[in-house]
């Protein structure tokens, strides 16, 4: 049945003809949920058929946060074409519309649709019509004679080549949530009393179907939401589960361990001096030192942290680890560039629990350089406009890490080491965090560089 047909019967045949043509326009609003889909089949019946109501129409939705009107789509009566009847054998009534997605696709990379898609209007300043359609809630048919009105600044109307007019509003729930405008700009025909009450019709139910559309989007959104939170939810009781279980663990494991490497080291010291013997002793001794560092990493790890926020003299800290890896690092050649530290550096946080940062990254950095090499440390202040950070930047010599392992050395008991346990890095990541800063890995030069940033004091933090 063609839109602009209604016209040629008589009044009473005219009403019901508009009464079924608006029925299935209903029945074609709720066969879906999807707002693309939705605003192509309102466009669509619109312009198309033979004789098409309108040769153009164009939909708007307003942004709440930025108050413009932004374009959805715009449909011509030559990309209209591909309108779908599905008709229903069991229920008459139930007849509808449907549209293709190669039309839909067509439809939406069309010139006349891309240009009303990259429009953005400000009621208040480009067009007076838009602004009362949309704080007023009323269908606005606009002639020739009163385009002169507009602002220069409306460019809208010369990029469209829109001569004459109609804006109805789309309605929901007593807002005005956007707009339709439709006009005839190859024919020139006038808009009639009839086709814009018709067009009135259409508009209250295309915007409640829109709010509906996009009221289910919300929905599903949520939706998602609610499962990851759940997901994320369990994945932590799991974890802590796990965590509870590491450390009983940890703790009945210690004790004993701790009394084999205490027997070892007197058996070591009692057996003559490089006898088979005393390198058996010192094995064992070796071994369980490693297994006790392994015991209290795996502790560390799965214990949430408590820390209590004080007045951290950041140069104090540096100074201090670097003192503390400072015979390591003779012992292996390696040579130790510090850079000039600055007192007045002061981060709320744990010192102790920031010493192990730096001392850890350290270490790992001597660690891959058993032959010697050169660790540098370099640490610049950097002003925000809240507050400043310190970044710290910790470089070596020692080759790099493989590009397909970067992203996987924060992972827990990820290591590329033979007697690593995986846990150092994520500690470390851990530690920072709960300083509410960030590391970052990476490959310079002829090794790898971890740069670690720290609010300086003056960030919010909890106390403890």
């Amino acid at each position: 049945m063609d839109i602009h047909s209604c016209a040629k019967h008589t009044t009473t045949d005219k009403q019901l003809h508009e009464l079924a043509l608006l029925y299935r326009f209903s029945n074609t609003l709720l066969s879906t949920i999807r707002l693309n889909k939705l605003t192509h089949l309102i466009l669509t019946m619109l312009t198309s058929g033979q004789e098409p109501l309108f040769e153009r129409a164009m939909l708007f939705l307003l942004n709440e946060k930025t108050g413009l009107l932004q374009g959805m789509l715009g449909v011509t009566s030559e990309t209209s074409e591909g309108l779908i009847a599905v008709a229903d054998e069991e229920n008459p009534l139930g007849n509808r519309w449907d549209i293709s997605e190669e039309i839909i696709a067509r439809q939406r990379s069309s010139e006349f649709s891309s240009l009303v898609r990259m429009s953005r209007i400000d009621i208040k300043l480009d067009c007076p019509v838009f602004e009362k359609v949309i704080t007023q809630g009323r269908v606005f048919y606009t002639g020739n004679e009163e385009l002169t009105d507009y602002p220069t600044s409306f460019s809208f109307l010369k990029e469209l080549d829109v001569k004459e007019f109609v804006a109805a509003p789309l309605i929901a729930r007593d807002t005005t949530i956007g707009m339709l405008v439709v006009d005839n700009p190859v024919s020139k025909q006038r808009i009639t009393v009839d086709e814009l009450r018709f067009l009135k019709l259409i508009a209250g139910q295309a915007g409640m179907a829109i709010e509906n559309s996009t009221l289910y989007n919300k929905l599903e959104e949520a939706h998602t939401d609610l499962q990851d939170a759940r997901e994320r939810l369990l994945h932590g009781e799991r974890l802590a589960a796990i965590g509870e279980m590491a450390a009983n663990l940890v703790h009945e494991l210690k004790s004993p361990l701790v009394t084999i490497g205490g027997f070892a080291g007197r058996l070591f010291k009692t057996l003559p001096d490089a006898s088979r013997e005393q390198h058996y002793a010192d094995t064992i001794l070796r071994e369980a030192c490693r297994l006790e560092k392994m015991l209290a990493d795996i502790l560390a790890f799965s214990r949430k942290p408590t820390i209590c926020y004080s007045n951290c003299q950041m140069a104090e800290i540096l100074r201090e680890s670097f003192e503390s890896c400072a015979t390591t690092l003779e012992d292996q050649s390696i040579r130790l560039i510090q850079p000039e530290l600055d007192d007045s550096w002061v981060v709320l946080g744990d010192a102790h629990q920031l010493k192990q940062v730096f001392l850890n990254l350290l270490l790992n950095a001597a660690e891959s350089m058993p032959d010697g090499g050169i660790i540098k440390v370099a640490a610049e202040e950097k002003t925000g406009p809240d507050t400043g950070s310190l970044i710290i930047s910790i470089s070596d010599t020692g080759g790099g890490i493989p590009a397909a392992l970067l992203s996987k050395i924060f992972h827990p008991f990820f290591t590329t080491k033979n007697k690593g346990t995986g846990l150092g890095l994520p500690i470390v990541n851990r530690i920072i965090s709960n300083h509410q800063g960030s590391i970052e890995a990476g490959n310079e030069g002829k090794g790898a560089v971890f740069r670690v940033t720290l609010p300086l004091k003056g960030s919010r933090l909890p106390e403890c």
